[in-house]
């Protein structure tokens, strides 16, 4: 049975729809081992000019729930900067501190953490070579 122009996808017993069924599911069995990760990004980070490096665990246009591992060497961060949306941070490796507000609050954050981002202004500043998982809710438009 062919399929109608615009209908490709619409019914589970057709070819397409189960190949996307199937990339999904594959996408969602992934493994990411967060030790081993984390170690070659600090790696990359200490060799890169910005002290910084970085990679999207899940992602994509289609996922509303979004995590990268960043890893950040001593005395580099990210400048103030306002989060997509709902956002979380769990520190894997290191301490690092967070800034928010106009008073400047700060909290010291180490491996283990976990907090609640603000939803204000923030920048985050490695007080040791430092990794952590952020996790962001991007807003649907």
């Amino acid at each position: 049975m062919r399929a109608q122009l615009g209908r490709v996808g619409h019914d589970p017993r057709e070819p397409a729809c189960r190949i996307r069924r199937h990339i999904r599911q594959a996408r969602a069995m992934e493994l990411d081992h967060l030790p081993a990760l984390a170690d070659q990004l600090l790696a990359a980070a200490r060799e890169a000019a910005s002290g910084r490096a970085a990679q999207s665990i899940r992602s994509g246009r289609d996922v509303q729930l979004r995590q990268t591992v960043m890893a950040l060497t001593r005395g580099h961060g990210l400048d103030d900067h306002v989060a997509p949306g709902e956002a979380t941070l769990q520190v894997l490796v290191g301490r690092v501190a967070l800034r928010w507000s106009r008073e400047e609050q700060a909290i010291e954050l180490a491996a283990g953490d976990w907090i609640d981002l603000p939803d204000a202004r923030h920048a985050l500043d490695a007080e040791t070579d430092a990794v952590v998982l952020l996790t962001v809710s991007v807003r649907q438009r």
